[in-house]
């Protein structure tokens, strides 16, 4: 079987369904990478600097030979690594209905070069059919920037904090729509407690590689498919959404759940009121200059007291400001925010009032 170059629209299609092996430095590969993608790292950071260096001081055949130094005493071990990964795996069709291939592979590197080259030989001469993606991962970068360019028909889903948008997503998505839930991209639900509960956040650069996939599925499935999000500052925690992206946010319909103040105040010590009283400090800590002393204060305090209710309130009514700040400040707000009034945070009731607009 042949080795088979692909381009990048190519090689995202086939790795929905089949294993994609990074054979960058586990450097390279932390700092961001195709999403589903396994590391196999065909050298160390330590190996790739020799190499390297080698290439730049001495000659690109020097390189090669001090590569194959490395590259052969790891040629079993690869072989085998790529088997353990796929017998370990069930790597199934997107609907989830069967099991793939698993005899194909796609391997990619950096530049498309000798790396991801080495590999894919290897793995075609035990028997794998392999996939190489033309000009690597850096052909992918751009191919991700792209994707914030490409016009998409957004919805927006509104509403002060603890009004539940998240929840509407996530039914949304349980109905087939197409969802792109931005917070959970980002690890962060957008407030200053946004962080508590969740892992570490992606790089800026993983977080746009898992938004740049995410917009291409739906973009794939139909192209004027609708897209849900939830309305967002630009800055979730402390990765920004990419401003093309974003810009298309704020001239998309934004249905806003006007849900009363009593009922997300519930809602929020619900969610937030079971979580450590030093981390819920040192949130509020962190937003202190634009809360202001007294109310940061007084916020604190309350948490000392174990009345988290009357804490939670105060930074409810601090965001609600903030949000009909930045409400106030979108182009045609007038015309383009749709008020859907709702007594309570009743995910299936509220759905139904959704689906009158649209």
């Amino acid at each position: 079987m042949a080795i088979e170059t692909i381009s990048s629209n190519e090689f995202l299609n086939l790795a929905q369904h089949h294993l994609v092996l990074d054979v960058r430095s586990p450097a390279e590969f932390l700092a961001g990478h195709i999403s589903n993608a396994q590391s196999l790292p065909l050298f160390s950071d330590h190996e790739r600097k020799i190499v390297g260096t080698a290439y730049k001081q001495k000659s690109k055949q020097e390189a090669i030979k001090i590569g194959l130094d490395f590259f052969g005493v790891k040629m079993r071990t690869m072989v085998l690594t790529v088997e353990e990964i796929i017998n370990s795996s069930k790597i199934k069709t997107a609907d989830n209905s069967q099991e793939t291939n698993q005899n194909i592979v796609l391997v990619h590197c950096w530049r498309g070069g000798m790396r991801s080259a080495a590999v894919a030989w290897l793995l075609n001469l035990y028997g794998f059919k392999v996939y190489t993606l033309i000009g690597g991962y850096k052909a992918y970068r751009n191919w991700v920037l792209k994707q914030f360019f490409v016009n998409y028909n957004f919805k927006i889903i509104g509403g002060y904090t603890g009004s539940g948008k998240t929840l509407l997503l996530n039914a949304l998505a349980k109905e087939n729509k197409a969802v792109i839930d931005l917070e959970a991209i980002a690890n962060h639900k957008g407030s200053a407690l946004g962080a508590i509960g969740q892992v570490p956040q992606p790089s800026q650069e993983m977080f746009e590689n898992l938004l740049a996939k995410y917009l291409f599925i739906a973009k794939s499935m139909d192209e004027n498919e609708v897209i849900f999000l939830e309305d967002e500052s630009q800055r979730v925690g402390n990765l920004q959404i990419p401003m093309p992206v974003w810009t298309q946010m704020r001239k998309s319909k934004v249905y806003f759940f006007d849900i009363p103040f009593h009922k997300r105040l519930d809602y929020l010590n619900q969610e937030y009121g079971k979580y450590r009283q030093e981390d819920l400090i040192n949130a509020i800590m962190r937003i202190q200059k634009r809360l202001g002393g007294l109310e940061t204060k007084n916020a604190i305090n309350h948490l000392i007291e174990n009345n988290t209710k009357e804490s939670f309130r105060i930074l409810l009514n601090y965001y609600d400001k903030w949000y009909k700040k930045g409400a106030e400040k979108r182009e045609n707000a007038s015309s383009l925010i749709y008020y859907i009034t709702a007594p309570d945070l009743d995910i299936k009731e509220n759905l139904l009032l959704l689906k009158k607009h649209f």
